[in-house]
């Protein structure tokens, strides 16, 4: 059996990791081809392109990647027109894979859709579009799939890889000794995995650490730093805010360091529900280029009344959000600072987002492999 594969950045080849890995135990000779990130090389992909070729944000950023993107999808649809897979996996990555699935579904190629758009949060309309593209759409939000009911779209709810990661019980103090992080309190600092996130939110996060630590001289910060390209961007950052002596720097694991920590800072996007999953009190931010950010204002497109997971989750926000013009150091210092200061919050949320984790724990590789393998047999 042959496998077609296309992941955009980080999110997506963990959950190309898993499925071939859930794959790849019922049918050890299955083969893996495509676009795919390191853990999914690991797992067995033959990579045709790196997944982080993909990850192009905004409005108005991607306008400059399009002719190298649409070079991209013509060859992948041209190769696997001419060697066709039993079926296609598009995972996320939405405004590449749906047109390529798309064409691969007009030859006859079998296709799945593995993360559903929001379009509960934007572009309602893509529906349509996700109709002509996916035989089967793997819904990782419980509320998804019923969105695609009415409009006669195969979906289904997989749960959510993150919920089925996390470990049942977290040792915070364990995770310290092996980071050796001796202090009375400890906060994570994720300031994103692309460097674009990191230029516009580096910065910000550094100067809260700084007042965070004017207002707690014994706190300190662990950063697990996605990529090494990212690391000098940040340790920049860190000497201009002046608190580089306070932070202990990671290469990757973000488990431990989230594991760590009393309270997460981190950048808006698939890492506050992971750091959810873990049960820990997070605080969120996020800037995008700020043309993009009055395009989409004006147009109405973000149909939401909060940008992160958790808190479409929950019955009452429990992550504070600081996102484009309200992203600056002091109030996200002090949403921190108030988390620190209030232990029983701290324990109520936690509390919380272990309820969540077992709502969203379904073993989602095993899952979105069992859909994967029906679909090739039909």
């Amino acid at each position: 059996m042959k496998i077609g594969l296309v992941a955009g950045e980080a999110s997506g080849d963990v959950l190309g990791a898993g499925l071939i890995r859930a794959i790849r135990a019922r049918i050890p000779d299955a083969t893996f081809e495509g676009v795919a990130g390191p853990q999914m090389v690991e797992a067995g992909c033959d990579q045709w392109e790196p997944a982080d070729s993909l990850a192009v944000f905004g409005l108005i950023e991607p306008l400059l990647h399009i002719p190298r993107l649409l070079r991209l999808r013509r060859d992948l649809a041209r190769r696997w027109r001419e060697s066709p897979p039993d079926v296609f996996v598009g995972i996320d990555a939405p405004d590449f894979n749906l047109g390529l699935e798309k064409k691969l579904r007009k030859a006859g190629i079998r296709t799945a859709h593995y993360v559903s758009p929001s379009i509960w949060a934007w572009r309602s309309g893509r529906v349509k579009k996700i109709k002509k593209a996916a035989d089967t759409v793997l819904c990782i939000l419980p509320f998804e799939q019923a969105l695609y009911e009415g409009h006669d779209v195969n979906a289904l709810f997989v749960g959510h890889p993150s919920a089925t990661a996390a470990p049942d019980v977290v040792d915070m103090q364990k995770s310290r000794a092996l980071l050796k992080l001796d202090a009375p309190e400890v906060v994570a600092v994720l300031p994103g995995s692309r460097g674009a996130e990191i230029g516009r939110i580096g910065g910000i996060v550094a100067d809260a650490a700084k007042a965070i630590h004017d207002a707690r001289p014994d706190v300190r910060f662990v950063t697990p730093v996605a990529a090494p390209r990212l690391r000098p961007v940040f340790e920049q950052q860190l000497e201009e805010a002046g608190v580089a002596a306070y932070f202990t720097l990671l290469d990757g694991d973000a488990q431990a360091a989230m594991s760590a920590a009393d309270v997460i800072l981190l950048a808006s996007g698939t890492a506050v529900l992971e750091a959810a999953m873990l049960r820990k009190p997070a605080v969120a931010t996020y800037r995008v280029n700020s043309l993009s950010w009055r395009i989409g204002m004006a147009l109405r497109l973000v149909k939401v009344a909060y940008f992160t997971l958790p808190n479409l989750l929950t019955e009452e926000p429990l992550v504070p959000e600081f996102i484009q013009d309200d992203a600056r150091p002091g109030p996200i210092a002090a949403a921190v600072i108030a988390m620190l200061d209030d232990p029983e919050r701290r324990q109520f949320i936690s509390e919380r987002f272990d309820r969540l984790r077992q709502e969203l724990a379904l073993d989602a590789d095993q899952h979105a492999a069992d859909a994967v393998l029906a679909l090739a047999r039909r």
